[in-house]
């Protein structure tokens, strides 16, 4: 469980998450809005690249803000990020494996690297270089960098971004099913209402850094503040 409250960040005079307060429960959780809304800033702050005006952020029970940057890839935050962080002149196996270098995960890490990977559904060899690979297959690298060593919290910025539909279909299913295969709770940020639709329990919405609406998926994608402010119908 990730509790917010009272997140604010300000940048100059923007401010880009304004008093945001919120749950989110175990499971594959959505945060939707317009560009600009502050879903990356959001993102940013959990993973301790921006510090916070005001607030604070408790997952699992543990004051996440208090936690330096560099120990929360220990402690168990990953992300996706919306250009690809992977090493092109890397293999697949050497990309994850970095990953798992700063996680918490005890054990074979060979086992646990190859685990990602198919779990992930990557059909190219571990050792192929990154370089060779095609969009969704290194999107598919990028969500086993972020399953490895047993995560706690799960972040996905726009992971579907540009892919065909049956390359999005397959990662819709990779990512409802992270939850129940690493434990960790997974937040999706994406435009593609019907990925966030098939894969997330609950969603968030933000405009203009301002928390609008929040619950059961279907019943947020029908709140006419959500429809007015990011589904662009009056």
């Amino acid at each position: 469980m990730i509790e917010v409250s009272g997140l604010t960040v300000r940048f100059g005079g923007v401010t880009s998450l304004d008093d945001m307060s919120l749950t989110f429960e175990q499971g594959t959780c959505g945060l939707i809005g317009p560009n600009g809304a502050g879903k990356t800033t959001f993102f940013n702050v959990l993973s301790g690249f921006v510090r916070p005006a005001a607030g604070g952020v408790r997952a699992f029970g543990v004051d996440l803000l208090s936690m330096a940057h560099y120990r929360r890839a220990r402690w168990g935050v990953r992300r996706t990020f919306q250009t690809e962080q992977a090493i092109e002149e890397l293999s697949v196996f050497d990309n994850v494996a970095m990953v798992h270098e700063h996680s918490r995960q005890g054990g074979s890490r060979r086992a646990d690297v190859l685990d990602a990977i198919a779990f992930a559904g990557l059909d190219a060899d571990p050792e192929a270089s990154v370089r060779t690979l095609g969009a969704g297959q290194r999107r598919l690298v990028e969500v086993a960098r972020a399953v490895v060593g047993r995560p706690r919290l799960v972040l996905l910025d726009e992971p579907a971004a540009g892919l065909p539909d049956e390359e999005t279909s397959h990662l819709a299913e990779v990512i409802r099913r992270i939850p129940e295969h690493t434990g960790a709770l997974a937040i999706l940020v994406d435009h593609d209402m019907s990925l966030v639709s098939a894969c997330c329990t609950t969603t968030a919405v933000l405009d203009f850094g301002k928390l609008i609406a929040s619950g059961p998926t279907a019943a947020v994608l029908r709140d006419d503040a959500v429809i007015r402010a990011y589904l662009g119908v009056a």
